[in-house]
């Protein structure tokens, strides 16, 4: 791909990835943002890795990396709306500013984005336990797994929320 691959990709790909995701999100700003995610993803794997891979078909890949940020996208779009779905529910009483629910919002993403970055397992493990109240032992039977694992998982989730709230 020359010498720099990641400059030649976004070249020769960039256009192309747009026009999928306009495709997708209805919304060529929307699909501009997340094509630029796309690629910011790209190079953070670059930097971690040293290099690109060498990409045998480059649109099958940024593909898959849109599906991706498409979904977040709409999972975010999903969570959002729920929020303010719930804040439209409280009495005049309880209503709170305008500065406090953008506080509450971004926590909420950030919180969502914590939940995104554990494993899949683990973070079916925690919401079983935190949100829906079962012991460790009700989660191993469900999951087919240890009670040692599931605590395994617990622990690993736990330092990612204590980290999280440093």
């Amino acid at each position: 791909m020359g010498s720099d691959p990641l400059g030649q990709l976004y070249r020769e790909h960039n256009g192309w990835l747009n026009r999928w995701l306009y495709l997708r999100l209805g919304c060529r700003s929307q699909a501009a943002d997340v094509a630029q995610d796309a690629f910011l993803r790209i190079l953070r794997q670059q930097r971690r890795e040293g290099s690109l891979p060498p990409l045998q078909e480059p649109r099958a890949y940024l593909a898959t990396i849109g599906r991706r940020l498409v979904y977040d996208y709409f999972r975010r779009q999903s969570l959002e709306q729920a929020y303010l779905d719930s804040l439209a529910l409280l009495p005049e009483a309880h209503a709170i500013s305008a500065e406090e629910q953008l506080a509450m919002r971004e926590a909420l993403f950030e919180l969502d984005a914590l939940l995104d970055s554990l494993k899949p397992v683990v973070r079916e493990v925690f919401l079983l336990s935190q949100l829906e109240g079962l012991t460790y032992a009700q989660i191993a039977g469900r999951k087919g797994i240890s009670e040692r694992t599931v605590k395994r998982y617990m622990a690993s989730a736990f330092e990612a929320c204590i980290l999280f709230v440093d």
